[in-house]
């Protein structure tokens, strides 16, 4: 690729207008929109109401300069969302408007200051809707990747697989300088004994390996927005294709994490079994077994408590505590239903 044109907030207006957003004499807004953690992304916007969110791929990545990875990352994601356009019954993907892969850029429609997930289920508000809604969305895109000899060679996305997967099942159980409360910190040492370090290498070996269905690679409460018409999954730069169970358990895990903040699974455990209900019934006999599932929930919930990726409702001791306590035996002994976690 030639040298990317760097979109900022003062050439941006001229980027839209020359392709056909906006008139010539036309004033236009930037701002941030959302956390833009990994790409840089702007939400443009009109007097008439009109807007847009714009999203680029640089080579560092945006909120962790320190990381560098290959901007096709971008063009994965633009071909998940194309992909899964015909199996998107209830619209759960934004829609993209335009996509521009030699600079990297994608625009798609701006939902609005809409509520997250993670935001209602901080809340303590219920969320089995838009979780069945999603697991019934993953099963469909699922079913219909399922087998494709091609498709691992359309999401070739090795670069922000391994990142991800380092996040999940390696760094939180190395040695690290994440910060973490000494009883804490004292706690977490039973996840960095060989025997755990070899649990949490085989479900990474799991994860690297092509099992045959696209998945998103990142369902997490954060990248799921609840505007009025029902949720939206956004953020597929982690696309590829691998085991199944994977998209499941990291739903089902962020709809977990409020609860076990807050004082155990059992607040969340309706919206769980909901969830996992809609999947497994879509799938049939193809679906993955729970307790597959439940050992990638235990993974996602350590990291989120001990990693860099930190919830802020698990920072106090007690939560931190409780959340490690969960996640380290789903882990171990993963439960083969929800109603046992």
């Amino acid at each position: 690729m030639s040298e990317q044109l760097r979109l900022s907030e003062s050439n941006l207006p001229d980027y839209l207008r020359d392709l056909g957003y906006l008139g010539s004499d036309e004033a236009v807004s930037v701002e941030k929109a959302g956390d833009g953690n990994i790409n840089w992304v702007r939400r443009a916007r009109v007097a008439d109401g009109r807007s847009w969110i714009v999203k680029q791929a640089r080579p560092a990545l945006e909120r962790f300069p320190e990381y560098r990875v290959d901007t096709r990352r971008i063009v994965f994601e633009a071909r998940y969302f194309a992909l899964v356009r015909d199996h998107d019954a209830e619209h759960i993907c934004p829609e993209i408007l335009h996509f521009d892969e030699h600079e990297r850029v994608l625009i798609l429609e701006d939902l609005g200051d809409v509520e997250r997930l993670d935001q209602r289920l901080a809340r303590g508000s219920d969320a089995a809707g838009a979780g069945t809604a999603l697991a019934r969305f993953l099963a469909a895109v699922h079913s219909a990747t399922a087998d494709d000899p091609d498709l691992a060679a359309r999401f070739d996305n090795d670069a922000m697989r391994r990142l991800h997967g380092d996040h999940i099942f390696d760094l939180p159980f190395a040695g690290n300088d994440f910060p973490l409360e000494p009883e804490v910190e004292d706690r977490a040492a039973s996840l960095k004994t060989p025997e755990f370090r070899s649990l949490a290498a085989d479900a990474y070996r799991r994860y690297l390996e092509p099992r045959g269905v696209l998945v998103h690679g990142d369902v997490q409460a954060g990248n799921i927005l609840l505007p009025p018409a029902g949720p939206k999954l956004l953020d597929a730069e982690i696309a590829h294709v691998g085991d199944p169970a994977f998209d499941v358990a990291t739903l089902l895990a962020h709809l977990a994490l409020p609860a076990l903040a807050r004082a155990g699974t059992a607040q969340a455990l309706p919206a769980i079994e909901a969830s996992w209900l809609a999947y497994a019934r879509a799938r049939g006999d193809v679906a993955p077994r729970f307790a597959q599932v439940a050992r990638y929930m235990g993974l996602e919930v350590l990291r989120r408590t001990v990693g860099a990726a930190r919830v802020t409702g698990l920072e106090p001791v007690a939560a931190s505590l409780r959340a490690i306590e969960c996640g380290e035996r789903w882990v171990r002994t993963p439960p083969d239903a929800p109603a046992r976690l």
